[in-house]
């Protein structure tokens, strides 16, 4: 007997990442895309959102819904999630989770209260390369890693700019997360954060943070994330992850070219088979309908969810 699909629908169409989740969702065969609502009228595009369904509230949504992706801008999505857990719905919930830490920790609680899954929107959990760092990572294969070194710039225009200046940390706020969700996915929670954020290329916002640095303290390692927002493309995006038996580097990985490994002694240069941002949102939703529909342990516990969005306030905020 066939399963019942998942019903899910998206609230939002403002964060990057919007079309490629609504893609997902009418691509997967386990899943029902229920519609969207989008709290401003003017962007109900359906020319953006093929076979999109469009609901006038929130409300009126997750009446017919079992999940909700949430597709907001950082600053509205939290908000958003909170409405969808208040009405019982399971969250793929895109990045970062809003800049407000309590309430991002009671919408953890409630949803852990109501027994909700909540899987974050970090798309490189599913990139093949990234997925072969952790395995060796984690299994004590690099032996016991002592550096981590990402780099993940861009370049943005100034409306984006202006958007992300909302928030403490400008670029590094917008992008950190996806590098620190695999850092403390290796390396657990830092003993201490810092943090060198600059204004170099961007004179009409003085507020924002446009070339940035974070780096991270463990008992035995140190990792470093540099971010800007004005490298051009095609960007140089690496991931270095180095052992005391071994290393393995990315580079780069958006979209993933090669992966060097280095144990003992012995290099071997893989090519990467080419791997779309589209085949990642893909993966991320196979996850969640597995996690939701056939209890499948997911590939991220609460805690570590918590601990990407504590790790990335702590760096942007300077908390201690």
């Amino acid at each position: 007997m066939t399963a019942t699909p998942l019903r899910v629908g998206q609230i939002g169409t403002r964060h990057g990442h919007a079309r490629g989740k609504w893609q997902a969702l009418v691509s997967n065969s386990r899943v029902k895309a229920v519609g969207l609502f989008e709290p401003e009228e003017a962007r109900r595009d359906s020319s953006a959102f093929p076979e999109a369904r469009w609901f006038d509230s929130a409300d009126a949504l997750l009446a017919e819904c079992d999940a909700v992706a949430i597709e907001g801008r950082n600053f509205q999505s939290l908000d958003m999630a909170r409405q969808a857990v208040d009405a019982g719905k399971h969250l793929w919930f895109d990045k970062p989770a809003g800049d407000d830490w309590l309430t991002f920790e009671q919408l953890m609680d409630a949803a852990q209260t109501k027994h909700l899954y909540v899987q974050m929107g970090y798309m490189f959990r599913y990139s093949p390369p990234f997925v072969r760092v952790a395995e060796l990572a984690r299994s004590g294969a690099l032996g016991e890693v002592f550096s981590i070194r990402a780099h993940m710039s861009t370049s943005i225009g100034m409306d984006e700019r202006r958007e992300q200046s909302r928030h403490a940390g400008g670029i590094l706020y917008d992008l950190g997360g996806h590098m620190l969700d695999q850092i403390v996915w290796l390396l657990g929670r830092p003993s201490r954060v810092s943090a060198v954020v600059r204004n170099d290329a961007t004179p009409e916002l003085p507020q924002y943070s446009d070339n940035t640095v974070g780096v991270l303290q463990f008992e035995r390692a140190l990792a470093i994330v540099d971010i800007a927002a004005m490298e051009p493309a095609p960007t140089a995006r690496r991931f270095e992850v180095y052992g005391t038996r071994g290393s393995a580097i990315v580079d780069s990985f958006d979209p993933p070219r090669t992966l060097r490994l280095d144990l003992n002694g012995a290099v071997d240069v893989v090519e990467m088979e080419p791997t779309s941002r589209q085949a990642m949102y893909d993966r991320e939703l196979e996850a969640f309908v597995a996690a939701v529909q056939d209890g499948r342990p997911a590939d991220r516990p609460f805690e570590h969810e918590r601990l990407v969005q504590e790790t990335l306030l702590r760096l942007t905020r300077g908390w201690p």
